[in-house]
């Protein structure tokens, strides 16, 4: 935790500069206004006399300013106050003790001008907990206010003056009942909104025209409304949403009272629920809630039992129509029942502090759909934790408030701690949800480049390819977003953005406790919030009509693209791929291949040589296997983008001006792809301790003068790296496919390296089998390895390396080959071989009917039957005869 101030010792101080010698001590929230100014209490107290008194104050933090307000003459219990937007009326709340031990509730009006005297009482003392609010309501000369009071109703006080600067009195005050019986409510001040649950019965059902009633019928059901008020116009109902609220005793008549004022919520503590929501149209409903899965023993819920329960909470993000559940499981009941969790928007995610427990990061931003959920330790140790009373303010995102000593704390400790459990014993979809966090929402992938090289120190862990996917597609999505026009951001929510599944439940070990996630569809949800062309104000811009276009928006999101659908075309095509068949002027990047010339120029471009690399990024091949996949991924995902978008338009019959841009969308995301694989390769690379500025020599002559562990190493890195690659059907940088083979012929022995040939993992290209043939000799086992490799290559490659292979079974093998295609009907211009034996043309002239005829002369004439003599090579078979009678 880090503390960066604290509000008290600022009083203090801000005090000190009026009172004589007086002590201030007793600092007390009161509760913060629309504006983000604090009200406060504390206890002045004068040592001579022994005289305390309580006054109250309203704090401005950013200008750091005090405004006195008001005193009391006597130490008293003021538990929460609100003040008006002019600043000419205070209202507070006061908890008295009575002698039978109960507390009771009373709430005052006071004009601030009036000197400390006329606190006018607005209602009767109640035992019920009761708070108060001033509305942003307009003119001053007819201002609101709430008044609540639990289970007993809510009440709206329109105060009546001629002028701002008249006096209120009792009589002033006018109120209407807005919500009665409810057992909850919460007040957003930034919104103005009060949100309050309550008991709603069930809609009867009816068979035949006959009203049915059973005893599922006559249940009712928690609801939970929000009463949206407008300055210049009356108060709305835009939410109402049914809650499932386990284990709820609504009609305890002993019901204790947590007062809290930060926000702003009356409830009993059988109750532990908040509405968490941003200007963004966010809206979160956060549920905590206690449980035990045995029988409870006798002594359950005594104040040093041990039983264990299970801690959970669930959270219902209207925003994107789900609802996730969390439980972490054994939990001792003496210490359950002091936990309570804070829930803090920050950015795109829902921040969940659990003391002494973790901290969870949900990603329920509007984004994308909620993935990438973070399970971190807590923020805290557990030394700390009974100085513990968090709650959220209006404020930037990073800080919190800590009730018990008013410190402000600063939440940017979360990236530590984030980068903190990465490199700790967590679980793959922890270190993923991390690595997109970096990636994605903070746009840091140096940081994220760091974590990866971290974690290349342990290659052979499962975790290890799996981060480079996900390293792969997060920072492809986030370069493609960056360069994509504001007028294709539609098509992002088509494109993969991580490789983690939607709805994926986990379980996290913590050091002491389990924790389980899970997450389901909440349906219709657009049907529990009004909609703008029923708002007494249509179509008004606030925090409901955001929210309500999010989740028009949400039905509309077709299928995102999967790097699997990709792969499988890959699959078929690649075995029929033979580059060496190509002309340059059918690939995809040939600048003049007419209408390709475009994606030419941006492949072009994104070739752009790097001296970070172990390689010269080059293929030897006419068409590379680069150019292929390239082209393969950007006409699948145009298909793609191109289908969901027009589907889309179909189903809501609009006009979506967003597939105009599906070309330039799927190059982009094309483009990205293959900067993003060439810079984790140096990343990967750099993690081997290559380093471009101390090692000169690149290609096949580094791997050569790299010490066999140092080898052994980059090849292992090389290998996770080409497993993730492969796996998510990205284009390799050019020159590694060569470089790569050539590393694993020199790391391991020649069959487990055929094993690799064999099963495609190394693709032989010329230039690395020019160098692999050259290192064997001619010797009875370096032949057969030759022939072995030579055996495995396709056809066109095998002939190119055959006709530079000066050795006997070269030209018996060219020979071959050559008679079996004028026998099996392939005829074409033959290759000349080097040496003419002139004996051919004896050969065919021998064959008289009497005479005996040698059966290479039988062969030849057989061949001539089948082709003419101008696609007949006589001298490379008359070669081949001569040369297989010596090599026996």
């Amino acid at each position: 935790m880090v503390s960066v101030d604290n509000l008290a010792s600022k009083l203090v101080l801000l005090n000190s500069t009026h009172i004589n010698n007086d002590d201030i001590n007793e600092c007390r929230l009161l509760g913060q206004e629309r504006d983000e100014s604090y009200l406060f209490s504390w206890v002045q107290s004068n040592p001579s006399t022994n005289a305390s008194k309580t006054c109250i104050g309203e704090y401005n933090y950013e200008e750091n300013t005090l405004n006195f307000i008001y005193s009391f003459g006597e130490k008293i219990d003021c538990i929460q106050a609100s003040v008006n937007p002019e600043r000419t009326l205070l209202l507070y709340v006061i908890k008295e003790k009575r002698d039978d031990n109960d507390f009771v509730y009373k709430s005052y009006l006071y004009n601030i001008s009036d000197n400390y005297q006329n606190a006018y009482l607005i209602k009767e003392e109640t035992k019920r907990q009761t708070y108060v609010q001033f509305l942003n309501s307009k003119p001053p000369s007819t201002e609101k206010f709430l008044l609540l009071i639990h289970q007993e109703g809510i009440y709206q006080y329109l105060i009546k003056r001629n002028s701002p600067n008249e006096n209120v009195t009792l009589s002033s005050l006018t109120s209407e009942v807005l919500v009665k019986n409810f057992f909850w409510a919460q007040w957003d001040p930034l919104e103005q909104t009060l949100y309050h649950i309550h008991n709603k019965s069930r809609n009867r059902g009816f068979v035949d025209g006959e009203e049915r009633t059973t005893e599922a019928n006559n249940k009712s059901t928690p609801t939970l409304t929000g009463l949206q008020f407008n300055d210049d116009h009356p108060h709305e109902s835009v939410l109402n949403i049914p809650l499932n609220l386990p284990h709820l005793n609504t009609s305890d008549t002993s019901a204790t009272y947590e007062d809290d004022v930060i926000p702003l919520r009356v409830h009993d503590s059988s109750l532990d629920l908040i509405v968490v929501t941003s200007s963004n149209g966010c809206v979160c409903i956060c549920h905590h809630y206690l449980y035990q899965p045995i029988q409870p023993s006798e002594n359950y819920k005594d104040e040093n039992d041990t039983t264990p329960i299970n801690f959970a909470y669930s959270v219902t993000a209207l925003h994107q129509s789900c609802v996730i559940h969390c439980v972490v499981n054994d939990i001792p009941w003496n210490r359950a029942k002091n936990i309570r969790p804070l829930f803090k928007l920050r950015g795109d995610y829902l921040v969940v502090f659990i003391p002494e427990i973790c901290t969870h990061l949900l990603d329920i931003g509007l984004m994308h759909e909620p993935y990438c959920h973070i399970t971190t330790g807590p923020l805290i140790s557990d030394k700390e934790s009974n100085l513990l009373y968090l709650a959220p303010i209006i404020s930037t995102d990073d800080y919190i408030i800590n009730l018990t000593n008013l410190d402000l704390i600063d939440m940017s400790v979360l990236e530590t701690l984030a980068v903190e459990t990465f490199k700790s014993n967590t679980t793959l979809e922890n270190k993923l949800s991390i690595l997109h966090h970096f990636i994605i929402h903070l746009e840091d992938t140096q940081t994220a480049s760091e974590l990866i090289s971290w974690h290349s120190s342990k290659p052979f862990s499962m975790d290890y390819p799996e981060l480079l996917k996900e390293f792969l597609v997060a920072t492809s999505f986030a370069s493609m977003q960056k360069n994509l026009p504001s007028e294709a951001n539609k098509i992002t929510t088509l494109l993969p953005i991580t490789t983690q599944r939607l709805g994926l439940d986990l379980e996290i070990k913590s050091d002491n406790y389990v924790i389980n996630m899970s997450q389901e569809v909440l349906w219709n949800a657009s049907m529990m919030v009004l909609s703008p062309q029923l708002r007494i104000v249509p179509y008004k811009t606030d925090i409901w009509l955001k929210l309500w276009d999010h989740l028009s928006k949400f039905c509309k999101i077709g299928i995102r693209f999967k790097p699997s659908q990709v792969l499988d075309k890959l699959r078929i095509s690649l075995e029929c791929y033979q580059p060496e068949a190509l002309s340059r002027c059918t690939t995809p990047s040939s600048p003049t291949g007419g209408a390709a010339s475009t994606f030419a120029d941006f492949l072009n471009n994104a070739r752009s040589q790097t001296d970070s690399l172990p390689f010269y990024e080059i293929d030897s091949c006419t068409a590379s296997r680069q150019e292929h996949i390239i082209s393969v991924n950007l006409r699948e995902l145009s298909m793609h983008l191109l289908k969901q978008t027009s589907n889309s338009s179909k189903k809501f019959r609009q006009t979506d001006q967003s597939n105009m841009h599906v070309h330039a969308a799927a190059t982009r995301y094309v483009s990205s792809q293959l900067d993003q694989s060439r810079q984790l390769c140096e990343i990967v690379c750099k993690a081997a301790t290559y380093d471009p500025e101390e090692d000169d020599d690149k290609g096949f002559i580094l791997i050569n003068n790299l010490g066999e562990e140092r080898r052994y190493v980059l090849f292992k890195l090389l290998e996770k790296y080409y497993m993730a690659v492969e796996a998510l059907a990205f284009p390799l940088p050019q020159g590694f496919t060569s470089f790569f083979a050539y590393l694993g012929y020199r790391t391991m022995d020649f069959d487990m390296f055929m094993q690799y040939v064999v099963n495609h993992v190394f693709e032989l290209q010329v230039d690395v089998m020019k160098i692999i043939l050259a290192e064997h000799d001619e010797s009875k086992d370096g032949i057969n390895k030759k022939l072995r490799l030579l055996s495995v290559l396709p056809r066109q490659r095998a002939k190119r390396l055959l006709n530079q292979w000066s050795h006997p079974i070269s030209v018996i093998l060219r020979a071959r080959e050559h008679s079996q295609n004028i026998l099996s009907g392939i005829t074409g211009l033959p290759t000349r071989s080097k040496t003419q034996n002139p004996s051919c043309s004896k050969g065919l002239g021998s064959y008289h009917g009497g005479k005996n005829v040698s059966p290479l002369d039988t062969f030849l004439d057989l061949l001539t039957a089948k082709a003419s003599l101008t696609e007949i090579d006589f001298g490379l078979l008359i070669e081949a005869s001569e040369l297989a009678n010596d090599f026996d």
